[in-house]
């Protein structure tokens, strides 16, 4: 049988490229869905400086994606917690390492229907809402309405931190519906006038209110002057030193641009400082620790 001239050109042109074709390297990035916008947006950023790189970004929580990278399913883990001594120890076990990178920071927001005339909260009266002592609003001096608390599930590292910080020794009332995404609790606390929630800053948007909590709104300028109780770093995570395309990656991330966009999105950078009164992002330079791999802040 006989082929057409342009199928034989085809497919010489196909088996000639295709050990270039290989070689394209593939980042695969994965877990905290607080972080997943951030790096979605950052992987798009990216791609259009280096097309010779594919990225690969979701979510799935903290927990997901530093056992995915442990797995080698995953390059990078993004996390919005510390990782945890057993995720430690489990990483030695296997010979690997778990690098921290801090990319930004994220104050986790309290938010409450638009119509609940409360604007501010104790983190004592928070606590009893979350241990399923207080039932009420009219017990916290809001409305004579039943309240319906949200919160993250328990792969979730937004709930490892709330946990830590506000429900410390106390257990998770049974009553608490729980959600798997900031997403998902955003759009549940905005259609439920009883609801309150917490998701990352980034997540706001004008159909929630935001309330202060102990008289200390969550905004970049508390979080850096670390005022704000519910602040917390943001991670990305890997097993071995970067080399390659991961460390270009890496260093975009850091970058100027790559924290703009960071800003963008609704969080704090890691190289935001104060200039005649205004908070911007700095070009880092004189600020390489602070946000170096293993350098903890809060």
């Amino acid at each position: 049988m006989f082929l057409p001239k342009n199928a034989l050109l085809v497919g010489f042109i196909v088996f000639f490229l295709s050990p270039f074709l290989a070689a394209r390297e593939r980042i695969t990035v994965q877990g905290s869905t607080t972080v997943l916008p951030i790096m979605q947006i950052l992987a798009e950023a990216y791609l259009e400086k280096d097309p010779e790189v594919d990225i690969s970004v979701s979510g799935g929580g903290s927990g997901v994606g530093i056992t995915a990278l442990l797995d080698g399913v995953a390059d990078i883990a993004m996390s919005s917690r510390e990782a945890k001594g057993n995720e430690i120890k489990d990483a030695q076990n296997r010979g690997k390492e778990l690098i921290p990178l801090i990319i930004a920071y994220d104050a986790i927001a309290l938010i409450v229907h638009p119509s609940n005339p409360l604007n501010d909260i104790t983190l004592k009266d928070l606590q009893r809402i979350y241990s399923g002592e207080v039932k009420s609003w009219a017990e916290v001096g809001g409305q004579n309405i039943p309240i319906v608390p949200i919160s993250r599930d328990f792969a979730s590292g937004t709930f490892e931190v709330f946990n830590r910080v506000v429900l410390s020794q106390k257990e998770l009332t049974p009553s608490a519906l729980m959600l798997v995404s900031n997403l998902a609790i955003l759009q549940e606390v905005a259609s439920s006038p009883g609801c309150i929630g917490y998701v990352g800053l980034g997540y706001v948007q004008k159909d929630v209110k935001v309330m202060s909590l102990d008289g200390i709104f969550p905004s970049p300028e508390n979080v850096r002057l670390k005022k704000y109780p519910l602040a917390r770093a943001l991670y990305l995570y890997l097993s071995r030193p970067p080399e390659g395309k991961v460390q270009d990656f890496l260093e975009f991330v850091l970058s100027e641009e790559g924290q703009r966009l960071v800003a963008e999105e609704g969080f704090i950078p890691v190289n935001l400082e104060e200039k005649e009164g205004n908070l911007v992002v700095s070009n880092g330079d004189d600020d390489e620790k602070s946000r170096g791999f293993g350098e903890e802040v809060f």
